[in-house]
């Protein structure tokens, strides 16, 4: 009896226990199996069951670590690999004891308003003849402009000489006739030349009062004049103001007593340096800036009224921002709506990223004051914050485009991503568009600055460098032909923004000598592009938003196309279909 009960419990065992171990080895190892996805550190989206190279950039494929149950669920984990792969740098917030804000401004050579002189003549009459015939012309003081006939300085000379011989009865009426002729500015020198010919002197010449360049000419042969009417205009050039435009928000920065670098456009190679002496107390209602003055001394007359100058002042943030945050430009994503940066944490060795919001503050140059969001000793994503969050979207955690998560349409499929083939357009949550109110005169004058943008792009993806200079020198014109009194508000605000970034990163363009040097520009056009057709929305065409992970070296690079089509800007031939569909504008 015992041994058949024995032989029974055997059995059991065999069937069930042995099967369960059986079971539960299995289901690990399938586990395992499951758990084992291969992706892309260039293209996260990229999911294969087994390793191999990605069907977009070639690079070999690494294994997907999964999420440790220690874990922020709304954090994306990434792998020393995946991080080193993809470029991802951080740094730890620390106190900003040293921010510098630098602006850019433009400006132009203008003349000194007080070295500006009105020649007028102080003799009425005819013009009889000129020796000043054409503006530009160099004059010295005591030089005769011009010859006048003056019938009233005809009938003065001979009240003169009638006076002259009743001088001894009527001593005072002698004097009376010369006074009258003084008052024409008639020295004693030329009233002894009459008084010894004894006869009137016909013309008179109109002697330039002081030395500079005649800038205006407001007489011809034949003119009659009146005493006091302005004949010539004349500028001493031997020192000019440099006026540069000053916007709104950027007038705290502005101080009278900065130095200011400068270039000049007519002028490559040359820098120069000066010191704000005087800013406009008024703002003009129609540009809607001031004027900050630069007085210099013009040195072998290099420099000429109306050129262009590009220049930047550098300003220590005040003492009550000495306590605020600053970060690198880099590490903030702006949507249109807000502002994120990616916070790096270590669990239990390992790594992982959460969006956080922010509130910016002043713009430092390559740098932002950070008010609100991030607390000193944190560490931040500086470079890649693009791919984490591109990693972050595709595993359907909070991002930049939708801060409550959910997976987003990235425009490719590959390997095992479920993304579906429909037509219909995105849900509102994954826009990250701010559409600001303008008037159709305002859409109707960005349009040119898209079209010329496109031109641009294509050079690029072509690989011709002559033709993106000549493309970029026409973006550059058509951005300066937009007049900025179109935009009001919080729209012309970012307009100054927009156009200043955009004439900021072409000004050099006709100088650059490889296509290299040209595409690390790109990025920066194609950024203030994007934002502008997110916030003003011009075209009616709906415009995507393609993104290169390797580009800007391997911070990624975006840029605007109004097809889906990968064509690449940042390399060209070289990887021409590198690339995926960010988003589109609608």
């Amino acid at each position: 009896m015992g041994g058949v009960l024995f032989a029974g419990v055997l059995l059991g065992w065999l069937f069930f226990g042995g099967n369960n171990a059986t079971n539960k080895e299995q289901e690990d190892n399938n586990s395992e199996i499951t758990q084992t996805i291969w992706t892309c550190s260039m293209h996260p989206q990229i999911r294969m069951n087994e390793p191999g190279q990605c069907p977009i950039c070639g690079m070999d494929l690494i294994p997907l670590e999964s999420n440790g149950s220690t874990m922020d669920p709304n954090a994306i984990q990434m792998s020393e690999d995946a991080m080193r792969l993809a470029n991802i740098q951080t740094m730890i917030v620390g106190e900003n004891e040293k921010a510098d804000k630098k602006l850019a401004l433009n400006g132009k050579v203008q003349i000194d308003e007080r070295k500006l002189y009105t020649q007028s003549t102080h003799i009425p009459g005819r013009i009889e003849s000129l020796t000043i015939n054409f503006t530009g012309e160099k004059v010295s003081r005591g030089q005769t402009l011009a010859m006048v006939y003056s019938p009233e300085m005809v009938t003065a000379q001979e009240e003169l000489l009638q006076a002259y011989r009743m001088k001894e009865s009527q001593p005072e009426l002698f004097e009376a006739a010369k006074q009258k002729l003084g008052n024409w500015k008639i020295g004693a020198s030329t009233i002894s030349k009459i008084l010894g010919a004894n006869k009137p002197i016909q013309q008179f010449p109109i002697i330039a009062d002081v030395s500079g360049i005649i800038t205006a000419k407001k007489v011809d042969l034949g003119d009659y004049v009146s005493q006091g009417m302005p004949i010539y205009e004349i500028a001493d050039l031997s020192s000019l103001w440099i006026l540069f435009d000053i916007y709104e928000s950027d007038m705290p920065w502005v101080k009278v007593g900065n130095k200011i670098k400068y270039t000049i456009q007519s002028l490559p190679g040359d820098t120069f340096e000066g010191v704000v002496t005087f800013i406009d107390p008024l703002i003009n209602p129609q540009t809607r800036v001031a004027s900050a003055r630069v007085e210099v001394k013009n040195f072998e007359n290099k420099l000429k009224p109306e050129m262009f100058v590009s220049g930047v002042v550098s300003n220590t943030v005040s003492k009550s921002l000495d306590k605020d945050i600053s970060v690198p430009k880099s590490a903030v994503m702006w949507t249109g709506e807000r502002s994120v940066v990616y916070i790096k944490n270590t669990i239990l060795n390992t790594v992982n990223f959460k969006l956080r919001e922010v509130t910016l503050g002043a713009s430092l140059g390559d740098a932002y004051i950070i008010k609100e969001g991030i607390d000193l000793g944190e560490e931040i994503v500086i470079n890649g914050a693009f791919t984490v969050d591109a990693a972050s979207q595709l595993a359907g955690k909070p991002s930049m485009m939708s801060l409550e998560g959910g997976k987003v349409s990235t425009g490719h499929n590959h390997g095992d991503v479920n993304e579906s083939s429909s037509n219909e357009p995105q849900t509102q949550k994954n826009t990250i568009s701010k559409n600001l109110v303008v008037g159709q005169k305002a859409k109707e004058a960005l349009k040119p600055i898209f079209t010329k943008y496109l031109k641009l792009t294509d050079a690029l993806t072509n690989d011709n460098l002559e033709e993106a200079k000549s493309e970029g020198l026409n973006l550059l014109q058509a951005i300066e032909g937009v007049d900025m009194g179109l935009f009001t508000g919080d729209s012309h605000k970012l307009w100054m923004d927009l156009s200043t970034d955009l004439k900021n990163s072409l000004q050099h363009i006709n100088h650059f000598k490889t296509l290299g040097e040209l595409r690390r520009t790109f990025n920066q056009i194609s950024e203030a592009v994007i934002n502008m057709e997110i916030a003003f929305k011009p075209n009616n065409e709906t415009l995507y938003v393609l993104h290169c992970p390797m580009a800007n070296n391997n911070k990624g690079g975006d840029w605007v196309s109004t097809s889906k089509e990968v064509k690449n800007p940042y390399y060209g031939k070289e990887m021409l279909a590198c690339g995926e569909v960010l988003k589109e504008i609608k």
